[in-house]
């Protein structure tokens, strides 16, 4: 939000931070008629007590006392070279507080022009959860990308558009952007433009869909495609159990074709988009990743053409269908928030990161390879949501506090919602040269075994038989463990 001009009222408010940027913003402050800045906090002791432009520099143990005596509503971040973890722990300690918590851009976005000091933001949900991303291995990086002929499914999703966003800083040769939503795909087309002349990568933006093959083909051939990162899934759990055919059809058959399209491309390196739900899996989604790898399995040991490998984590924070904007939206119209279940656990990393450790992880791999990303802590979403109702500056409505903002309103699980995710496993989890990947040891099964499965997984889908489809995939080596009923929306129906 910028500065506004409101003569009318002050707010009164306290910067956090004393350095270079703290009284830069003080300055632009005292040009505005809208805040009254009451005094600094910083944590260094030296500064403490000092006077700056006229404006004490307290102590963060004073917090609570100004912010009750001083009538104080928001508390302004001015710390924009401040490394993830310090933010968080500032955050963490002010999230306590009934203040509304804004920060100023990043240092990076002040140098290049995109954001002015004076921008005022809502506090990142990555500020609550990040942490500080690990130096990238710059020779992963470029190995896979670096002046080849690089391809992007699902180009225009969350993960797919990071992926290219951080494509493009490796100068491939073309970038190929293959993208099922016509929007989606003119967005991050025009998103990347602007980098691409720089960079001197051909952009080519394609429709289509992973669930035709020959399209497919076509490309890959024609292109000379040399890297494929395959990001195009439908990820979002109940609709995948509402929707079950289309999941099998998207994630299983549209990884099949895929594949089989880079091996007759002859693509160099394929990497699957993986989730941690592939783990001992409760709900279609999950299966259907979970199947998607050991296609790749079962095809890394066939041929020696394109070297295949797969990446699994957990939620990215701001991801389409992601609690994140969620709760937000929901704490801006006064809520309820929704709550599936109390205890509920996600893991959580930042698109960026995500995306940059898939492409590291993806360099590593010599075939077949399971890889899996050191996610940290899972984070309780029900302290998580009320962290955010506090740094809006809100307060928490329950039993202890009736007449508070913002009440949780727990719905229950979902079909096929887990209430903890798992994320390491196999019986040799090890290590790699990059201290967040590891690669995970897992059951394979032989092309002949999977391949028969698959074919009779085509003919369960085409005739919509869905409990024999369950049941194909229970008994098909995924650990698959329904925890729901089948809830397919069509077959409902057509059971009626």
């Amino acid at each position: 939000m910028l500065l506004s001009h409101n003569k009318d009222s002050r707010t009164k408010v306290l910067i956090y931070g004393a350095g270079y940027s703290g009284r830069q913003l003080l300055t632009a402050l005292n040009q505005s008629s809208h805040y009254s800045v009451i005094g600094f906090i910083d944590d260094n002791k030296a500064l403490h007590k000092t006077i700056l432009h006229g404006i004490t520099v307290y102590s963060p143990k004073s917090l609570g006392k100004l912010i009750d005596n001083k009538n104080i509503k928001k508390i302004l971040l001015a710390m924009p070279s401040a490394t993830q973890s310090q933010r968080k722990a500032i955050i963490n300690r002010i999230s306590k507080y009934k203040c509304e918590v804004l920060t100023i851009p990043g240092m990076e976005d002040i140098v290049s022009g995109k954001a002015h000091l004076t921008s005022l933001n809502q506090v990142s949900i990555s500020d609550l959860l990040g942490r500080d991303p690990v130096t990238p291995i710059e020779s992963l990086l470029a190995q896979d990308i670096k002046n080849k002929i690089v391809m992007v499914t699902g180009a225009g999703g969350s993960i797919g558009s990071e992926l290219c966003r951080q494509i493009i800083k490796q100068s491939p040769k073309k970038l190929i952007l293959f993208e099922l939503n016509e929007f989606s795909l003119y967005q991050i087309h025009q998103e990347l433009l602007k980098n691409a002349d720089f960079q001197h990568v051909e952009l080519i933006p394609l429709l289509g869909s992973v669930q035709r093959k020959h399209r497919l083909d076509i490309i890959m051939r024609s292109f000379k495609v040399e890297t494929v990162y395959h990001a195009a899934a439908y990820k979002h759990v109940p609709l995948v159990e509402y929707n079950v055919v289309e999941g099998i059809r998207n994630n299983i058959f549209g990884t099949l074709y895929c594949a089989q399209a880079a091996i007759e491309a002859g693509v160099s390196t394929f990497v699957l988009i993986s989730t941690d739900k592939a783990v001992r899996p409760t709900n279609i989604m999950g299966t259907t990743k979970r199947m998607a790898e050991l296609i790749l399995q079962a095809l890394a040991k066939t041929q020696n053409t394109t070297r295949f490998c797969m990446v699994r984590f957990g939620n990215v924070l701001g991801s389409s269908g992601s609690v994140v904007p969620l709760f937000n939206k929901q704490i801006q119209e006064g809520g309820p928030i929704t709550l599936t279940h109390q205890k509920i656990t996600r893991f959580f990393m930042t698109i960026p990161e995500a995306a940059s450790l898939v492409i590291q992880a993806g360099a590593m791999g010599k075939g077949g390879d399971v890889f899996v990303l050191d996610m940290g802590k899972p984070v309780k979403i029900y302290d998580l949501a009320v962290r955010m109702i506090h740094l809006s500056g809100l307060t928490l409505k329950n039993e202890k506090n009736p007449d508070g903002d913002i009440e949780i309103l727990i719905t229950g699980l979902r079909p096929g919602e887990k209430l903890y995710e798992e994320l390491l496993i196999g019986e040799n989890v090890q290590g790699t040269l990059h201290p967040r990947i590891m690669t995970a040891t897992e059951t394979m099964l032989d092309w002949h075994v999977l391949n028969n499965i698959l074919q009779q997984l085509d003919i369960l889908c085409s005739e919509y038989k869905i409990d024999e489809i369950r049941d194909l995939l229970i008994s098909s080596s995924t650990a698959f463990s329904p925890t729901t009923e089948n809830c397919d929306m069509v077959y409902q129906n057509l059971s009626q």
